[in-house]
């Protein structure tokens, strides 16, 4: 099953994606992990994406179809695979169709995950990561046995330069204009789920599951 989970940064696509990816053996692509790797190695692709991120803004169609086409032909989305970030435009929505139609395939569902502007800031600037094996962090809700410590490996935990209120503001400003016309366009193709994405996490992939079975 071809699956695409759509909603606001920080709605909690990548959580539930991980719990599909165990719950369905099918990869979960994130094009926010895809853009870190870029930007960790230093690739040229990640070099050009920096300057939009940094600012808050959405990385140009262009850099995001490249690598998105690339990661689709590989042997493990054969069978399927869950979009976590993508498509953010319907001219990305466009261009994966004509990818997906060149390779006889289609988009099953579009789950979407409801969850207020508010609740969105909170969660998104609460986040820590660790600088040295990625970990991830939350000041309320997953906090370290350290302050600024990594359980993990002891490593220094960082707030990413797009986390800030300001720029999370720009992100959902710009998500509102650019990415959630995106659901209307597959709602045309009756492929369109909307679920409540505030709750446990639990609650809410109950709620995934029963979309995605429906």
């Amino acid at each position: 099953m071809n699956l695409i989970l759509f909603g606001p940064p920080g709605a909690g696509k990548g959580t539930q994606a991980q719990r599909l990816v165990a719950e369905r053996g099918i990869p979960q692509i994130s094009t926010g992990d895809i853009l870190r790797a870029n930007r960790r190695e230093g690739t040229a692709l990640g070099k050009k994406a920096q300057v939009f991120m940094d600012e808050g803004l959405l990385v140009p169609d262009e850099l995001i179809i490249e690598m998105i086409d690339a990661r689709l032909s590989e042997s493990d989305c054969q069978t399927g695979y869950i979009l976590d970030g993508f498509p953010r435009t319907v001219s990305q929505a466009e261009a994966l169709d004509g990818i997906l139609q060149s390779r006889g395939g289609s988009i099953d569902k579009v789950v979407v995950l409801q969850v207020p502007a508010d609740a969105i800031v909170g969660r998104i600037v609460g986040r820590r990561a660790c600088q040295d094996c990625g970990a991830a962090y939350h000041l309320e809700f997953n906090t370290p046995k350290a302050s600024g410590v990594c359980d993990s490996c002891g490593g220094s935990l960082y707030q990413r330069a797009d986390d800030t209120e300001d720029k999370v503001r720009v992100r959902l400003t710009e998500y509102d204009r650019s990415t959630a016309p995106v659901a209307a366009y597959y709602g045309e193709q009756g492929v369109v789920r909307e679920i409540d994405g505030l709750g446990s996490m639990t609650e809410i992939f109950g709620r995934l599951l029963a979309a995605i079975e429906d």
